[in-house]
């Protein structure tokens, strides 16, 4: 008794026990905090699934199938992913008024919050490409010119090299990019909608995806002070061949008739 009494008025008796009471609290937090969170999430995940189906039940089934197994009007989608979703959904491709050759861009009809519920949902039936986060799709820092050489060797033959777009075949054509999010150019080259073929990361590394992202925006914000002068809309070199055949030509023929009757008068006089 008289060994015991004296450990506890050891001058490190104190803090003995408060490591001991700090390493013990730890400990317990380690065991259960991971695990509460981990089932807090998988709740919420739950939650979105449940509620993204509604969501599909009533605006996507009647063309996609009850179970996104696909139908006549519509593709399947299982496999397609969150991403797919997103940009489908929030660029107002879908819900789709009428099918046709290529479904347009228009007003969007589910809010973020919806089109992530919708996006869980159909994750759920397979395993597909998730939508990017911001870092990932934020062209601070990014080498523009390795985009713009990657824009022009991938993108530009479609779209046409500064992002305007062009006409396909069957009626399809390449939107052009001006005024599109960082976000959806990133989850269009992930995902390759409707035309486009896709670059999943295993054939362009997210870097370089990330590269053509500032290229592009760059682009978006340079035509109002265009460093080549007038930018003749920027569509190419089939315009700048027809405005040099046109007006130049022109001038010339232009030239020639003066010339001529100027010679011709000459003479007569």
């Amino acid at each position: 008794m008289k060994k015991l009494s004296a450990r506890r008025r050891h001058p490190l008796a104190a803090l003995v026990v408060l490591i001991f009471a700090l390493a013990a609290t730890g400990g317990l937090y380690a065991a259960f905090a991971p695990a509460e969170k981990a089932q807090a999430d998988e709740t919420s995940q739950s939650l979105a699934i449940e509620e993204g189906k509604k969501l599909y039940t009533v605006g996507c089934s009647s063309c996609h199938g009850t179970g996104g197994q696909g139908t006549s009007d519509g593709p399947s989608l299982v496999g397609v992913g969150a991403a797919n979703v997103d940009f489908q959904v929030m660029t107002g491709r879908m819900p789709a008024q009428q099918p046709g050759a290529q479904v347009p861009r228009k007003k969007v009809v589910y809010t973020q919050a919806e089109s992530d519920q919708l996006g869980a949902y159909i994750a759920s039936l397979g395993p597909g490409p998730s939508v990017p986060e911001e870092e990932q799709y934020d062209p601070a820092g990014a080498d523009i010119a390795n985009g713009g050489e990657l824009f022009r060797t991938n993108c530009a033959q479609c779209h046409n090299f500064t992002g305007k777009g062009g006409a396909l075949t069957n009626g399809k054509y390449a939107p052009g990019l001006e005024g599109v999010s960082n976000k959806h150019i990133y989850e269009a080259m992930l995902v390759g909608p409707q035309n486009m073929p896709s670059f999943p990361d295993g054939i362009m590394p997210p870097e370089d995806k990330r590269d053509i992202v500032a290229y592009v925006d760059e682009m978006n914000g340079k035509e109002a002070t265009n460093p080549g002068g007038f930018s003749l809309g920027s569509l190419g070199p089939v315009v700048e061949g027809m405005f040099g055949w046109i007006f130049g030509l022109g001038a010339l023929i232009v030239v020639a008739i003066w010339v001529a009757a100027r010679t011709t008068k000459a003479k007569k006089s």
